[in-house]
């Protein structure tokens, strides 16, 4: 009995020695794993790669057209979410007001493009590179990522619910065209019957229409579009003035056509490309305050005060407890050679932004937008867009005789525009 009790004792113990070292074994493997994949309250999502591992892809991680192809280590899968749902953002404790947007890379989703040029009547066919004879895709298959937050996932069918009965303008130059084209496309793919959405005026989509309006009759919603390159507005010639004048801008008054912009619920506006020699001195466009002719004005000087002049309209005119006002910036063209009349698209992103992420008309709208006693949005687009040398019209426009470097394919990069446009709108509209 005493043998058989010792070799009970002497088992027991063996038991409680493997035991115990099992459970130890267990907790440094906890600890390990908890030291090497600890928790994080940020709202950043991480994207799983091809080789398994886990990481955002960076801005210095996207080569230039003249280096090798991207390799599938850099590139996030596709068949992974890279944007959160309007309900995950509203859990968040990250809004796209607190949060930079436009500190971010671009990342590859071959979940892109959101819509077929082709098939939207509102698209022009300068902008579908795709119809014009484009054969690479790639420029279509990119994303923005914010380093801080994330862009809601597009859903065409849940923002016509959230914008119904309202009216969405934009306002500037044909880069805001291509904005305003970009959003009706993307918006009618969340539509049935595509006949119950037309332009009020029967109109087609030029460039010479001063204003074009579409609406969305099941839902009420109208996103319009008023060509004003300048804002302000365009005068006659004065008396006694020199002959090369032809015609001038009247810094200090805003666009006639503006009593026309107040009554909506969203308001965006651009301007910047016109701002040049070869648009004003060359054609005979010459500033203008007051009754005094501005014959040595610089054109920078001239542009900040025709957005002081646009300022005091939105602080005195405009409804800011109704109406949301945002101002877009300068979008980074590509030109390149000695008198920068040279276009090469490339057919990736740039890896770095060649000094094209500042802008002084960007600069200019910042500045002003910031001592504004009244709540403006400024969409930042000049860093994001600073890469995109791959994106724009070319020679697959309908003049393929005359390159372009400033304007962008559709689909394409306007659409990331207005994806951030929405992410703005939506979250505080459902809330209220």
């Amino acid at each position: 009995m005493k043998g058989d009790c010792s070799a009970w004792i002497f088992v027991s113990s063996n038991g409680l020695v493997t035991v115990g070292s099992f459970l130890f074994f267990l907790l440094v493997i906890s600890w390990a794993y908890l030291f090497a994949f600890p928790t994080s309250p940020t709202v950043i999502k991480s994207y799983e790669t091809s080789n398994g591992s886990y990481s955002p892809v960076q801005s210095h991680d996207i080569p230039n057209s003249s280096h090798s192809s991207i390799q599938s280590h850099d590139i996030p899968n596709s068949s992974h979410s890279f944007a959160q749902s309007y309900d995950e953002i509203l859990k968040s404790n990250v809004s796209m007001d607190t949060c930079n947007v436009f500190e971010g890379s671009w990342v590859r989703d071959d979940s892109n493009p959101l819509y077929d040029a082709s098939h939207c009547p509102f698209a022009e066919r300068g902008f579908n590179c795709l119809a014009n004879g484009r054969k690479d895709r790639g420029y279509t298959k990119w994303r923005w990522k914010p380093k801080n937050c994330e862009i809601p996932k597009f859903d065409a069918r849940r923002i016509l619910e959230q914008l119904r009965g309202k009216r969405v303008v934009f306002v500037g130059d044909s880069l805001s065209r291509t904005q305003w084209e970009s959003m009706i496309c993307m918006l009618m793919t969340g539509v049935e019957n595509k006949k119950s959405v037309y332009e009020i005026k029967g109109n087609k989509i030029t460039k010479q229409i001063r204003f074009l309006g579409v609406r969305f009759s099941t839902f009420d919603v109208r996103i319009d579009f008023y060509r004003s390159v300048f804002l302000v507005k365009p005068g006659s010639v004065p008396r006694h003035a020199p002959q090369r004048v032809k015609t001038t801008l009247r810094l200090d008054k805003i666009d006639d056509i503006s009593n026309e912009w107040i009554d909506s619920d969203f308001l965006i506006f651009n301007s910047g490309h016109w701002w040049t020699r070869t648009k004003l001195f060359d054609m005979g466009w010459y500033f203008q305050v007051g009754n005094s002719l501005k014959l040595g004005m610089s054109i920078n000087s001239a542009f900040k005060t025709a957005l002081l002049s646009w300022a005091s309209w939105v602080e005195n005119a405009v409804n800011t407890n109704r109406t949301r006002v945002f101002f877009r910036t300068f979008e980074s063209s590509h030109w390149s050679g000695q008198n920068h009349n040279s276009c090469k698209v490339s057919q990736k992103p740039w890896k770095r932004t060649n000094g094209k992420e500042r802008s002084p008309i960007s600069d200019m709208i910042n500045k002003v937008v910031k001592n504004m006693s009244t709540g403006v949005t400024v969409l930042h687009v000049t860093p994001m867009t600073a890469y995109r040398s791959d994106g724009h019209v070319g020679t697959w426009s309908d003049k393929p005789s005359v390159p372009d470097c400033s304007h962008w394919c559709l689909p394409g990069v306007p659409d990331m525009w207005n994806e951030i446009l929405l992410s703005y709108l939506l979250p505080k509209e459902e809330a209220n």
